[in-house]
């Protein structure tokens, strides 16, 4: 067996760390205050150094430094007297410094006393003054210390802002943050990874085919898109979808948060765009991803901005600039995200900035079975496990709920000790993400649960008589998240909803509060969650889809939110009165509709409460067997 050797070339070098030199630089405040000097002078008065030195003809000389110290320094062969010698111990280099020093209030008045002190002193034993102008570098130091240590933290707090070398993160607040993909790091996301969405597949892989072979368009006089706006609901894969393009391009690919733009300082937003479009340009042909673009690219009406200069527009300003401005931008495309197309600015949405718009929709039946393949790779299954069942159960799913029923499934499995997972595992994920967790620790009186009971059993036996109502699957009083019980619909996937289908809808939703109205002749709060999704269902009818024939084919609906910036409704006093009285009306009629349903099957009605009672849950087999066939070509009409 060969040993490879070890390539040193390849190898990194070492980061630099900077911490010795803040050691070091604390090091040397800590020797210059607080630890003494070698050289130890001592203070004395004036009357000592005149009756106890000069009188005594000590000292050798004199030397006054800046007209405020004089520094005495004693002969030799004095020091060897027994009152020098502290001090001849304590001082190393006395050859060189002064044993003493005094502190003079004036250079005059010290002249005049040393002179006065020395008049009986021949010419050759005077001392000789030298004078001295020194500059004091600790009291120096001690003045600009304050200055660098502020200057010190700050730097401590840009390297803390911004990773990177101290140089870079003091003077980089313009630069772009964008992660750059190139061909050797791209994502390991390909197109094959993408379930479902098929159209918005075949727009990506042709621009990214224009990239690739640009002369096949050029030669028709064609151009090259500049931008691609992704637009859907949370989870549907946009994210995903530009992660795929930045594995399958072949060119370098920009990919940051449109929230990278705003920052604290004015100005950096805009800068950063620069930026950005210029590393873009420099490596093109290039492709720009912004996720949540709207971040930055929101409206810039002035009802929604209180602020006279906003750091937002700046920015905004400054990307429609880079798009599609002055200057030419040739060879970058830029794919942004969002799912608040609605707030976007229509100067960033024209043809010539984002020349496409992508819609990702939530994903059909069809859809959802390849997300459940893509998703159920890597997860071992019983062979029981049906996709074509999940993908029916889990209609107005996202991708990322499918892939959250899966990662569930496993988790729930794997709590209970099994090998592998089953089909079992992928129902009791599916209710704990709609419904919620379950709560059999939940103490309900026996009170309480026989109303509970009866409502459940009221939504059932009403939705099971009415042609319009999705299919029943279980019913169930366990509680589950906030609720208390519920009935588990299989819906079907509708484009439109027709006006028989709303009330079919409604009346089943109060099919619970008539069986509590029926049984004990008396009403509970638990009908609010009803009550509230059966409330706006009416005013959408009759004031949004125009179904209502009091009110006729007139909507209210506002699809550009101009309405909602209006302190006044878009309709008159004596419209809303006649709104608020049509869905009254209809709320009422069906409510007992719903009571007449419940009251022609009340035995039924009971027999499925007290089956909830014993067993909190029953299946559609309990229902059929309770409540016979569910045919839709033979239901009761007569309840009309």
């Amino acid at each position: 067996m060969t040993k490879v050797k070890k390539d040193n070339k390849n190898k990194l070098p070492k980061a630099y760390n900077p911490n010795w030199l803040y050691l070091l630089f604390f090091a040397f405040i800590v020797l210059v205050f607080y630890i003494n000097p070698v050289v130890k002078t001592k203070e004395i008065s004036w009357l000592e150094f005149e009756q106890d030195m000069l009188s005594q003809n000590d000292v050798e000389k004199i030397v006054v430094v800046n007209k405020e110290t004089a520094e005495i320094y004693i002969k030799k062969e004095r020091l060897l007297l027994k009152k020098y010698e502290g001090v001849a111990k304590d001082t190393i280099l006395s050859a060189t410094s002064p044993q003493y020093y005094l502190k003079l209030g004036s250079i005059e008045g010290f002249e005049n006393k040393l002179e006065k002190a020395q008049d009986n002193f021949a010419p050759q034993e005077k001392v000789e003054i030298i004078y001295e102008n020194r500059t004091n570098w600790i009291e120096t130091f001690s003045w600009i210390l304050p200055f660098l240590l502020i200057l010190f933290f700050w730097i401590i707090i840009l390297r803390r802002m911004k990773p990177g070398s101290l140089g870079s993160s003091m003077f980089n607040f313009g630069k772009s943050t964008a992660k750059i993909a190139n061909i050797d790091t791209k994502s390991k996301v390909t197109f094959n990874d993408v379930a479902g969405l098929k159209e918005a597949k075949i727009e990506i892989m042709e621009i990214l085919d224009f990239l690739k072979n640009p002369k096949e368009y050029t030669r028709l006089g064609a151009k090259i898109p500049t931008g691609v706006l992704l637009v859907g609901p949370p989870g549907t894969g946009k994210t995903l979808l530009a992660r795929a393009v930045a594995g399958e391009a072949q060119v370098p690919f920009f990919s940051l948060s449109g929230s990278e733009f705003v920052e604290m300082f004015v100005g950096v937003g805009a800068s950063r765009v620069r930026d950005l479009f210029k590393q873009a340009k420099e490596k093109a042909p290039s492709i720009i991803f912004i996720d949540e673009i709207d971040a930055v690219g929101r409206s810039r009406d002035k009802a929604n901005n209180f602020q006279s200069n906003d750091e937002r527009e700046n920015t905004l300003n400054q990307l429609l600039a880079e798009l599609d401005g002055f200057g030419t931008n040739t060879g970058v495309i830029v794919l942004a995200a969002t799912n608040r197309a609605d707030i976007l600015d229509k100067a960033l949405l024209r043809a010539g900035r984002f020349d496409r718009h992508i819609y990702l929709e939530l994903p059909t039946r069809e859809e959802r079975v390849e997300i459940f393949q893509v998703h159920l790779k890597p997860l071992k299954l019983e062979k029981s496990v049906d996709v074509n069942l999940l993908a029916s159960l889990t209609p107005g799913f996202s991708g990322a709920d499918i892939a959250n029923i899966c990662n569930e499934a496993a988790l729930i499995a794997a709590r209970k000790k099994k090998e592998s997972v089953g089909q079992d595992d992928f129902n009791q994920a599916r209710d704990r993400i709609v419904g919620g967790l379950e709560r059999k620790s939940k103490i309900i009186s026996p009170k309480e649960k026989n109303i509970v009971a009866h409502h459940e059993a009221g939504h059932a036996v009403a939705s099971w008589y009415l042609k319009n109502v999705d299919s029943l699957v279980k019913v169930s009083i366990i509680p589950r998240g906030k609720s208390l019980g519920a009935a588990w619909y299989l819906p079907e996937e509708r484009q439109i909803i027709t006006k028989s289908q709303f009330l079919d809808q409604i009346c089943a939703a109060l099919g619970g509060r008539a069986a509590e109205d029926i049984i004990f002749n008396e009403i509970s709060s638990g009908a609010l969650d009803d009550l509230e999704k059966v409330t706006k269902q009416a005013y959408n009818m009759v004031a949004y889809f125009g179904l209502d024939e009091e009110v006729g084919p007139i909507s209210f609906y506002d699809s550009t939110g101009e309405y909602g910036r209006l302190l006044s409704k878009p309709y008159s006093e004596s419209m809303g009165k006649l709104i608020d009285t049509e869905v009254l009306n209809l709320i009422t009629t069906q409510y007992q509709r719903a009571k007449n349903i419940l009251t022609k099957h009340k035995d039924e009605l009971e027999e499925l409460a007290q089956l909830l009672l014993k067993n909190e849950v029953a299946n559609k087999e309990d229902l059929e067997q309770i409540l016979g066939k569910r045919k839709a070509t033979e239901l009761l009409q007569s309840e009309d």
